[in-house]
């Protein structure tokens, strides 16, 4: 349980994610996400990073009953700070991150594999922001990186999702596959990008960076803030616990 890495070939670490039982993240589990793949783009071996995840689903965000717990205000503060650090992480990692995504990817499901270079997931897979569901705001930057304008309102108004060949058709998914072939699929993507010489491969990631549209980091800070002001006037601790009642024994966010 936890993040672990592996290198299952010359240029590739697979950083996976296995937080039972639905790959909710504590807030420890975002910063030791971070720091894995910081870890693996500082690795002059490494040409490419696949993120993974174990068990039901790619991700389910923040672990709620984390911060049902916490009688304050730290819980909330350590998750923003947790989830902006690992969505950067990916984001700004030195080697190209592919996003091995299977299950669910929901809210910071969607802040990892928005930010990361490409998309590999299984015919199983789904996306989505239920976060007005869960008492919270935000990734609404990495979601619209994956959907149309107009596409993204609706669905995070509506905390609807969509299927991973709906985002093939939209060009924000580079292969839909059964799951079982997910890990493959993706390793071969990888195994591709490995061939390319190291130093290019770096400097060609911080160009396509360096002209992106958007800049994902002071964007997302700036939907932090509503959610900060969410839990301090109460509102997301009400929204929360109404959810609690209605998935008694999950956390997801």
């Amino acid at each position: 349980m936890g993040v672990s890495t592996a290198s299952p070939e010359k240029g590739i670490s697979v950083v996976t994610t296995d937080f039972p039982p639905v790959n909710a993240l504590p807030v420890q589990g975002w910063y030791d996400l971070a720091d894995a793949v910081r870890a693996a783009g500082r690795d002059p071996e490494i040409r490419c990073v696949v993120l993974a995840a174990g068990g039901r689903g790619f991700n389910a965000g923040v672990d709620i009953k984390e911060l049902q717990r916490d009688t304050g205000h730290e819980a909330l503060i350590g998750a923003n700070h947790g989830c902006y650090e690992a969505f950067a992480a990916v984001y700004e990692c030195e080697v190209p991150v592919i996003a091995a995504v299977h299950g669910f990817c929901l809210g910071g499901g969607i802040g990892l594999a928005g930010n990361a270079d490409v998309i590999v997931a299984s015919d199983d897979a789904t996306f989505g922001l239920p976060e007005l569901d869960r008492g919270a705001l935000g990734a609404a930057t990495h979601l619209a990186r994956l959907v149309p304008q107009h596409l993204m309102r609706a669905l995070y108004y509506t905390s609807r999702t969509v299927t991973a060949t709906e985002l093939l058709g939209h060009g924000s998914v580079w292969r839909v596959v059964p799951r079982e072939a997910l890990r493959d699929a993706a390793l071969a993507l990888a195994r591709e990008v490995a061939r390319k010489d190291g130093r290019l491969i770096r400097l060609a990631k911080a160009a396509i960076n360096g002209i992106d549209p958007v800049d994902v980091r002071r964007s997302y800070r700036f939907e932090q803030g509503f959610t900060f002001e969410a839990g301090l006037s109460g509102t997301a601790a009400r929204v929360r616990d109404t959810f609690g009642q209605e998935r008694e024994g999950e956390t997801e966010a």
